[in-house]
């Protein structure tokens, strides 16, 4: 079969692909959707056509592959005709973040080295207080006291009365959140 007479095949095969592809998905819209989809897929594969083989059984092999693919496809898809679960996602916008961000650093660079220390340990990097104290080489008691008096400054010092008002940043949460490995305390 020459080039010619395989995109001759491509248009020759449209009703049978379509009549194949209502039987597969039961919706004529759907239907000529993925007869659509077969002849993209088809043209932009025409060079691994093999001439000699079969045009019909590959064009309906690639049909039944698209159609499977959507099915599995649409199995990991949520409905959402109305478009209600679409608006309630939402990104916040990453530049309050990286403001966020460049005011609490330096906010941090205002504290107390100790309590810098203690914070960024407990808050920042998750270690418990008694983690926190051992490596500080200080009584647990001393690395609470750090800790709170710092979370109280840096309040202070971004005009903030907890870190939900601050942003949504998760540096700042995790500084002024976290104790000891959970939030709180």
């Amino acid at each position: 079969m020459s080039s010619e007479a395989v995109r001759q095949g491509l248009i020759n095969f449209l009703p049978n692909l379509r009549a194949f592809a209502i039987a597969l998905c039961g919706d004529s819209d759907r239907a000529d959707d993925l007869v659509q989809d077969t002849m993209l897929k088809a043209w932009n594969s025409l060079d691994t056509f093999q001439e000699g083989t079969n045009l019909r059984a590959w064009l309906f092999t690639i049909l039944r592959n698209t159609y499977f693919s959507e099915c599995r496809r649409r199995r990991r898809e949520v409905p959402d005709e109305g478009g209600d679960y679409v608006a309630q996602l939402c990104v916040p916008p990453s530049q309050h973040g990286a403001v966020d961000a460049q005011d609490v650093l330096k906010a941090l660079g205002q504290l107390t080295d100790d309590q810098r220390e203690a914070l960024i340990l407990v808050g920042a990097e998750g270690f418990a207080y008694e983690e926190a104290a051992e490596i500080c080489e200080c009584a647990v008691g001393t690395i609470k006291s750090r800790v709170n008096r710092a979370r109280n400054r840096l309040s202070e010092l971004l005009g903030i009365d907890a870190a939900e008002d601050f942003g949504p940043e998760p540096m700042t949460e995790a500084v002024l959140l976290r104790a000891g490995g959970s939030k709180g305390g």
